[in-house]
């Protein structure tokens, strides 16, 4: 009997972000979805395997095959996130290489990661040839860490920080610093702006979970936006957002203390 995972591929999409047009996602997790953090709001639910193992989860032929079949010319962008943190994958590096032969760097690639891993140099390493790297922050101290992205025992916001700073110092090109606001961090703005000043990050993006928390593991949640939303086979649940006005209110406050870009969900 052939197992349903190898019928589904670790490329999706083009979906359109708000972030960057239009995304094709990379995969490097697949089954089940695998993070050192288990988010509050995270689109995949409940993290099956919280754990800061690297090793390799998906091989890079398997990720190139799917990647060659795809409609990779459709998209702005080549996204690194899909079932977990995409920096766990020991063969990130790799496949970034390939993908940037195959696509003779004419597409930008980017990475969406929650920033636990950069306190291994080896790590920033692997992350050198990527385009664009947005890096999760949305908590100012431990307790809201642990209430809002409730991470692996190991992890704390101290080793997050430096790694993060870390990699700011080697990263060539594109930093954004990603937040996502709910009731348990916008009255935190102060705390979080020091952070972000001390990073020193190109550009702000500023969220709130629009996507809804489902109650089981669905690997359509990758990327499902809309209408796809529907097609979850769990139930879901939604979650307290921002209001516009909330948000506009963050935005202009962040840009005062700031004094960077900030792309905003309801903005785009």
């Amino acid at each position: 009997m052939v197992s349903s995972l190898t019928t589904l591929s670790s490329v999706y999409g083009p979906i359109k972000s708000w972030r960057m047009g239009s995304s094709l996602g990379i995969d490097l997790i697949m089954d089940p979805s695998t993070c050192s953090f288990n988010c509050t709001y995270c689109q995949l639910g409940f993290i099956q395997r919280i754990t800061t193992e690297r090793k390799i989860y998906v091989s890079t032929k398997r990720v190139i095959q799917d990647f060659n079949v795809s409609n990779w010319k459709d998209a702005d962008v080549i996204t690194f996130s899909g079932s977990g943190e995409p920096t766990l994958a020991l063969n990130i590096s790799e496949v970034i290489r390939e993908i940037k032969l195959i696509t003779e760097s004419k597409k930008t690639i980017s990475i969406l990661t929650n920033g636990t891993m950069f306190n291994n140099p080896q790590v920033i390493s692997d992350v050198m040839d990527a385009d664009l790297i947005s890096v999760k922050l949305d908590a100012p101290d431990d307790e809201t860490l642990r209430m809002i992205n409730r991470p692996a025992s190991e992890i704390n916001l101290e080793n997050i920080v430096l790694g993060i700073k870390a990699l700011r110092k080697r990263f060539e090109g594109k930093m954004q610093l990603q937040i996502m606001f709910m009731p348990q961090n916008k009255n935190k703005i102060n705390e979080l702006v020091n952070l972000i000043n001390e990073i020193k990050p190109d550009e702000i993006a500023l969220n709130t979970p629009t996507r809804p928390y489902p109650s089981g593991w669905d690997m359509i949640t990758r990327g499902a936006h809309g209408k796809d939303i529907e097609k979850i086979k769990y139930a879901t649940k939604s979650l307290k957002t921002l209001t516009k006005e909330e948000a506009i209110e963050i935005e202009n406050k962040l840009k005062e203390l700031t004094n960077l870009p900030i792309i905003s969900v309801y903005n785009n």
